[in-house]
C-alpha cells in the first residue's frame, strides 16, 4: 500500500508538471516554467523515496528525497518573491 502512494504520488506531480510546462511553452510566463520545474523535483522526491523506502530498504537515502523536494520548492519560492509581479 506505502508503494502504491508514492507511485500514485509521483504520477500526479508528473501531470502536473508536464501541464504547467506545456503551459510555459504557450504562453511564455515565467511563473508556469518555475511551478513545472517545482513539480519536476516534486516528482522526482517521489521517485527517489520510493527507492528508499521499497527498492533498497535497507540503505538510508533520505537525504536525496529531502534535498529534491526542498530544491523543488526553493525554485518556486524564488519565482514568487522575484518574478510575482511580472505574472
Amino acid at each position: 500500500m506505502e508503494a502504491a502512494v508514492y507511485i500514485l504520488c509521483a504520477i500526479t506531480a508528473l501531470l502536473v508538471a508536464t501541464v504547467l510546462l506545456r503551459g510555459f511553452a504557450r504562453s511564455r510566463r515565467r511563473l508556469l516554467l518555475h511551478a513545472g520545474l517545482c513539480f519536476s523535483f516534486l516528482m522526482l522526491s517521489n521517485v527517489l523515496l520510493f527507492v528508499d523506502r521499497i527498492v533498497l530498504p535497507d540503505i538510508d537515502l533520505s537525504l536525496w528525497p529531502t534535498l529534491a523536494a526542498l530544491l523543488g520548492m526553493g525554485i518556486l519560492l524564488c519565482a514568487m518573491i522575484f518574478d510575482g509581479d511580472h505574472a
